[in-house]
Formats: structure tokens, sequence, C-alpha cells
């Protein structure tokens, strides 16, 4: 039975009383000044929700998915035409141009001819409307680079879904050490009530002679430890909460979170799987930029390859604004070809040879490096079930070892010190279970997502 429990029978009624209500008004007053701020009951459902559209992770990862998108979509150039329209106005007395800007106003006279005219023209005014259209027909090394864009694009994508799975095991961890601070806070109020059970007896005892100074003094420093702890545990609450917080993007101010869910004091034990998944999300991304850096290392190389261009204008002249007076068309086609640019092309073929080559490295790397995480993280969990099952069997002793003792000490037989270090290793083997079944179930987590 616990010892806050115990009714003695030398004490009269009105001592139990007074030792009662004593208790009671000091949890009281305890719990009103350390929780005055508001509590906001929420469950773990409501903050992956929340965290889904606030969340300023996922916000950037999904502007970088769209800057991505982006560079795809320019590369639809290589397959559509491109267009566009001028106006230019001129007012000329150079003799070629005006010659030239009346042959195009289709007005053109003999006496236009006249040597004198022709070597010292008037004042011409040429309005030209022009529109004019491109055409790509061959172009290999945008045929690369499109696909490289667009390797890049999936990437991005791909790590925009990895950011939302590790924001999910985050909001899972944070939120469990929201649990546990409470449960912390559970235990430790437990452990407070029955510290000052215990001075509230000693204190009866001393004033009865059956006790001496130093066995109060030993309870009353019982007593404030556990109100630091109570008080630590507290501010743990707050800590976790303001993660919470930050993570679906609000401002608490003078509020705490408060799960829905208690943290359980007992595990569930899963089969691992000692092998990396081939549909993890980062996995994937590497892949794909290992492809984008292929993709464009082949578009640098065929930058040697000719191009092929087609080209068409259609052109209005008139001596007013927007006129239409004349007008002509121009269509073609153009075979370019990069003979030499001075080793420029070859430098960059070489640095996009060499980036594939490091991407490819780095993606060897990553895996390599996951995979021992992830059999780390196996490892973890064993030892973290381990923990527990210890964990438990200590808990289970102490408490009985507390039974003893308590049951000694009200026949006189165990002394104070004795019966307050059996107490104080009963709360703290409760805290170490909460802890290990925490690190337990958060390790279990980080494994699911290492196997996701």
């Amino acid at each position: 039975m616990p010892f806050s429990e115990v009714t003695f029978a030398s004490s009269n009624c009105k001592k139990m009383k007074k030792t009662k209500l004593y208790v009671a008004i000091t949890l009281v007053l305890t719990q009103t000044i350390s929780w005055a701020q508001d509590t906001i009951v929420i469950s773990k459902k409501e903050i992956i929700n929340k965290a889904a559209d606030k969340n300023l992770q996922i916000k950037i990862a999904d502007q970088s998915f769209k800057a991505a998108q982006a560079d795809y979509r320019q590369s639809n150039a290589l397959f559509l035409p491109s267009i566009t329209a001028s106006h230019t106005g001129i007012s000329t007395t150079n003799p070629l141009m005006a010659f030239g800007s009346k042959l195009n106003q289709e007005i053109l006279t003999q006496a236009d001819f006249n040597p004198a005219l022709l070597n010292n023209p008037a004042r011409t005014q040429n309005f030209a409307t022009k529109i004019e259209i491109l055409q790509p027909l061959i172009n290999i090394d945008g045929y690369y680079g499109r696909q490289a864009a667009k390797a890049k694009m999936e990437a991005f994508q791909l790590q925009t879904e990895r950011t939302k799975e590790y924001l999910e095991l985050e909001i899972n961890k944070a939120y469990m050490q929201l649990q546990l601070a409470y449960k912390a806070v559970t235990v430790l109020n437990k452990a407070n009530t029955t510290a000052l059970s215990n001075l509230q007896v000693v204190n009866n005892y001393f004033k009865q002679g059956m006790l001496q100074k130093t066995d109060v003094l030993t309870v009353e420093v019982r007593v404030n430890e556990v109100k630091n702890q109570l008080q630590y545990a507290k501010s743990n609450v707050q800590n976790a909460s303001d993660y919470l917080a930050f993570l679906i993007n609000e401002d608490l101010s003078n509020s705490v979170f408060k799960p829905i869910e208690a943290l359980e004091n007992s595990i569930n034990t899963i089969a691992t799987n000692p092998l990396l998944s081939g549909d993890r999300k980062d996995l994937l991304a590497m892949d794909q930029s290992v492809k984008a850096y292929e993709k464009m290392a082949q578009s640098s190389q065929m930058n040697f390859l000719p191009r092929l261009n087609a080209f068409g204008s259609y052109e209005l002249y008139d001596k007013s604004i927007l006129g239409m007076g004349a007008s002509g068309y121009l269509v073609g086609a153009q075979l370019s070809w990069n003979v030499f640019d001075g080793y420029k092309s070859i430098g960059k073929m070489e640095k996009a040879k060499a980036e594939h080559q490091k991407s490819s490295i780095e993606s060897q790397q990553y895996k390599a490096q996951s995979q021992i995480e992830l059999n780390k993280t196996n490892r973890q969990l064993k030892d973290a079930e381990n923990k527990v099952n210890l964990t438990q069997l200590a808990l289970q002793q102490s408490e009985e070892a507390y039974r003893i003792r308590n049951n000694r000490f009200q026949q006189g037989l165990e002394k104070t010190s004795d019966l307050l270090q059996a107490a104080t290793q009963m709360s703290q083997k409760e805290l170490e279970l909460l802890q290990a079944v925490f690190e337990y179930n958060i390790t279990k987590e980080y494994l699911q997502f290492l196997t996701k």
C-alpha cells in the first residue's frame, strides 16, 4: 500500500484530516500556478493535417519542384515555334536606306533613279510591321537537355515526397515527446504527493519525539528534489509544444499543446527488415539526379552536331504608322554547325562528364550510408526492446521494495532515509520505463521511415 495512503493508529482523526487537506491544497496550488497558460488539446492527426498545408520545409521543397518544373517547360521550345512581332519606324536621308524603304513600300518610280536623287535623297519615312517565326527541326543536344530537365524535375518531386515523409516522422517524434513530458509530469506529481505526505507524517513523528530533526530535513530535501524535477518536466511540456507549433508554422504565444492520446507504458514489437527498400523516395531521387547529369553529359557531346532550323517572316511596309501599303514574306531553312569555339564546347563536355561521374559516386555513397544507418537502427531497436523489458522488471522490483520498506517503517523497523531512497528509486524507475518506451517507439518509427 502506498505510503501516502497509510493511516496510523497512533494519530488521531483530526491530524489525518489536516494532513489530507494540506496535501490537496498544495497540489491544487502547484498545478494552478504551473498551468496558468491556455491548454490546446490536439491529436496527432490534426498536427499532420496542419503541417501538410503550413509547414515551411514543405513549402520550400514545393518551390524547388516548381522551379525544376519551370525549367522543363522551357525545354518545350525544342519542339514549338518561336513567334515574334515588331513594328519599326524610321526617318532617313541615307541613300541606301531611303531607296530600300521606297522599294519595300512599292512606291519606287522612274524619277527615283535620277543619280542626283539617288546620291542625295530627300528625307524618307518607313514604317515596318514584321511577324517572324522560327521552328527548330533538328536539335539533338536540345533533345538530351530536355530529358535532363525532366529527370531533374522528377528528382525534386521525389525529394518533396520524401520531405513529407520525414515531416511525418518528426511529427510522430515530437508528439511522443509531448506525451512523454505530460506522463513525466503525472509521475512526478504522484511522487510529489508521496513526498509531501511523508513530510507530514515525519513532522508528526518528530513532534511526538519518535524521530530526529535530521529525519525531517532529509524528507524536506526529497520534497525539494521532486519539485525541481516537476518544474523541469513542465518546461519539457512547453518545449515539446513549441516544436510542434514550429512544425505547423503556428504561434502558441502563452499556450501549450496537450495530446489527446496518452503515452503508453508498453511496446508492440515488430519484425524488422534488414534491406533497403527499392521504393524509397530519396534513393529514387538520387537515381533521377544521376540520370539528369547523364543526359546533360550527352547533350554536351551532341553540341558538336549541326542544327537545322526553319524560319519565315511576313512584313508590312508603309510611309504611315501602322500602314499596310505593301507586304512581302520570307521563308527559308538554316543549317548551322559549331566547328570550333576555342575549346569552349570541349571544356563544357568534360565538365558535364565529371559531374555525371561525381553524381554516380555520390549516389553509391549515399546508398551505402543508408544501408549502414538501417543496420544500426535495427540493432538499436533490439537494444531498446531489451531496455524496456529490463526497466519493466526493475520497476516491479522497486515497487515491491518500497512496499516492504513502507510496511517496516510503519512498524518502526525502517529508517526514514531508507524509505525515501526506496520511494525515490521507484519514481526514477517509472520515469526510466517511460523514457525506454519512448526510445523504442521513436526507433521503431525511424526504422519504418528508413524502410519505406
